[in-house]
């Protein structure tokens, strides 16, 4: 099949494909020149994932990954939380989610996508890594945020749940 492919012009007298390009190239080197924010992407193998045949969950020790694979990402950690246990009374303060951003010319380059369900791994310290789920994948990134001046989409944003040392471990 053939590719359709119509050139954006939108704002072609003040920015374009060189523009765009050259602003990517910059942001990519401060990001993993001067920034290095890295994160390990642990991603679900859906093929080999063994599920029952109900409701096609995973059974226990049954999701299988591929390689895991490193990126620059910019990271933000988010505050955490206080909340209560069910209906009781007791409060457990649990960790902030993990917000990270990630170019789209990066993924491209890795050939990887990032998916709910996936895992993080994000090095708090020299010795600690702490792990999360992808509980939003990004898909949506056409919105002004994510487009450089209205040109088109240049990142994607994540978000992802802290997990526990039952739920997962690194590989």
């Amino acid at each position: 099949m053939k590719e359709n492919k119509v050139p954006i012009t939108r704002i072609g007298k003040f920015f374009g494909a060189e523009d765009y390009n050259l602003e990517i190239e910059m942001g990519s080197e401060w990001l993993g020149g001067d920034m290095n924010f890295t994160l390990v992407v642990y991603r679900v193998d859906k093929l080999k994932t063994k599920t029952d045949d109900v409701y096609g969950e995973a059974l226990t020790d049954g999701i299988k990954f591929k390689s895991p694979v490193e990126v620059n990402a910019y990271v933000q950690i988010l505050a955490p939380e206080n909340k209560n246990l069910g209906t009781s009374k007791l409060t457990q303060m649990e960790p902030g989610n993990l917000k990270f951003s990630i170019y789209q010319k990066q993924l491209e380059q890795l050939d990887i996508e990032i998916n709910y369900g996936d895992y993080i791994g994000y090095y708090e310290s020299e010795t600690k890594v702490r792990y999360y789920v992808v509980n939003n994948d990004g898909r949506v990134n056409s919105d002004n945020k994510h487009t450089y001046g209205g040109y088109k989409p240049f990142y994607k944003t994540y978000m992802a749940s802290p997990v526990t040392e039952n739920e997962f471990r690194g590989l």
